[in-house]
């Protein structure tokens, strides 16, 4: 992998969802800026491309901008495994090498999706965040949970070290799904039929598909025929009265406060962001459901769960500015290491 570049230059930044590719050119902020500077961002549709080559190579054709620049920070959800980015959620395959050979780039860097979003929402403007848990706003100090129910379920752990942070990325999706009550465990017992196998993850119900999982479960489970095949149109019959859309919607919601809860107490998480995703088009229904009190229901650890606020992250340049923000933390370290030498 080639050397970091100067933390000055400009860069393109990519954040590879299963459902959306966002790209930015970016570069690092300067006084009185905001740590990272998106020049240009789009949003792309993962299915209308053959590959993300062809996606960032329709990026870098459209904006004059990127004319000579040829290097590439991308955020993706997965892990690298001998060159190829291993995430089942991705409409196409990621091969590092490839992908560095077919755009000419002189560098390629990834990150994990989610150790991203915990590098950017370190430089996020209060304004760019909802409060989830009114009266408690202020945060200890100690590590950042980000959490968020895309395409799957991913988590990232932001903890202080030094004059610095460390991220560590998880797979938090892939975990064992856990049931709160007999409905729940129903509902668990229909997906262990339906895939045939034991293990159930836990993003199979929390996530955007998982909200269509969680629509089917409670149809098959009541007898009902299923008429609702996306999770925006599951969240609008939820809001006109469909009864068994908002038992999906506030299910949905109940076991995310659920999930959180578990990570904060395996983390010692001081403050919680959670990160777009399907989210910010069922923040209307946190407040009626069980998001906080399954949150907090933890035994013993209810004291100190009911002091971590939680945040809703409303920027959809999160994952660029991430990748971005990671990126440039390195280039410093980097030219700090030659420095050195």
């Amino acid at each position: 992998m080639a050397a970091v570049a100067h933390p000055d230059a400009r860069f393109i930044a990519a954040d590879v969802g299963g459902t959306h590719t966002r790209v930015g050119l970016v570069r690092a902020g300067g006084v009185g800026e905001s740590q990272v500077v998106v020049l240009a961002h789009r949003t792309y549709v993962c299915a209308d491309y053959p590959s993300l080559a062809a996606i960032l190579a329709d990026f870098i054709d459209g904006h004059i901008a990127c004319a000579g620049i040829d290097r590439v920070a991308i955020a993706s959800a997965g892990v690298v495994l001998d060159d190829a980015v291993i995430n089942s959620n991705l409409p196409w395959r990621i091969s590092l090498s490839q992908l560095r050979s077919e755009l000419r780039l002189s560098e390629l860097q990834y990150i994990n999706d989610f150790q991203a979003a915990a590098h950017a929402a370190q430089c996020m403007d209060p304004g760019d965040s909802l409060l989830l848990t009114p009266g408690v706003s202020e945060a200890a100090a100690g590590p950042v949970l980000v959490v968020g129910p895309g395409t799957g379920l991913g988590a990232a752990i932001r903890i202080p070290h030094r004059d610095g942070t460390v991220v560590l990325p998880t797979e938090a999706g892939h975990t064992a799904f856990a049931a709160g009550n007999a409905r729940e465990a129903a509902m668990l017992d229909w997906a262990r039929q339906r895939g045939g196998q034991a293990h159930v993850p836990t993003e199979r119900f929390v996530s955007g598909p998982g909200l269509v999982h969680l629509y089917d479960a409670i149809c098959a489970i009541d007898g009902i025929e299923p008429g609702l095949r996306a999770p925006a149109a599951i969240t609008e019959a939820a809001r006109l009265g469909d009864v068994t859309a908002r038992e999906a919607v506030m299910t949905f919601c109940a076991l995310l406060g659920s999930v959180i809860g578990d990570l904060i107490t395996l983390s010692s998480a001081k403050a919680v962001f959670i990160a777009g995703g399907i989210l910010p088009r069922l923040k209307d229904f946190l407040p009626q459901s069980q998001f906080h009190a399954r949150l907090l229901d933890k035994g013993v650890m209810h004291a100190a769960l009911e002091r971590v606020p939680v945040r809703l992250i409303e920027n959809e340049r999160l994952g660029v500015i991430g990748a971005a923000s990671w990126y440039l933390e390195h280039a410093i370290e980097h030219e700090s290491g030659q420095a050195g030498e």
